[in-house]
């Protein structure tokens, strides 16, 4: 068999497939073919929330290590690229809360949740009617804890549970600090814009 051809036939493996055979045989082609399925994916992660060239590639290429040091802890409960998503997160949180001091603690919020709030809608449709070009300014305004939340929820569709998960927050505080992070993006959206 050809090398070419069985390279071919890696890039069509599942990633599951190829995460349990880069796991049993330690293979160096199958941790290259492992990188360039998804090198691209957590180097835009990184720079979407760092935006800083240089330090999302650091932070890429520390990423990926990272996932070959856990790659014995992945136990098929989600995706692959759901938890290569979670690491990619995790790395870049722990960057900014060291550099940034940016917090997810569980009491930051929690002695401030309320029943109602078990019940807040975890949809974007109060930040609906503000243009694209509008939004990104503004989601450059507020702070890095709430930009990280929104996007982790509307522009990378996690559930609640996922961020819950992710942060070690409870679903209450998730919900509450969404809630407050929509409302924090309305109220900019209003002074800056005069409109709503």
């Amino acid at each position: 068999m050809s090398k070419i051809f069985f390279n071919q036939e890696i890039k069509q493996w599942p990633d599951e497939v190829l995460l349990q055979e880069i796991r049993l045989t330690q293979r160096d082609d199958l941790v290259n073919h492992l990188y360039d399925r998804f090198a691209n994916k957590i180097f835009r992660k990184c720079i979407s929330l760092v935006k800083d060239y240089h330090i999302a590639e650091d932070l890429c290429h520390d990423v990926f290590i990272k996932i070959l040091l856990s790659i014995r802890s992945f136990e098929g409960r989600s995706k692959v690229s759901t938890w290569i998503y979670a690491i990619t997160y995790n790395f870049c949180i722990d960057y900014l809360r060291k550099d940034q001091k940016i917090n997810f603690q569980q009491d930051t919020y929690e002695k401030d949740v309320r029943e109602d709030y078990d019940f807040v809608p975890d949809d974007f449709s109060d930040l609906q009617h503000i243009r694209a070009e509008r939004l990104k300014s503004i989601m450059e305004k507020i702070n890095m804890e709430d930009k990280i939340l929104l996007l982790m929820k509307y522009q990378d569709d996690l559930s609640i549970r996922e961020i819950q998960e992710m942060l070690s927050v409870s679903e209450s505080a998730i919900k509450m600090r969404l809630k407050r992070a929509r409302e924090k993006v309305n109220k900019i959206y209003k002074e800056t814009y005069k409109e709503y």
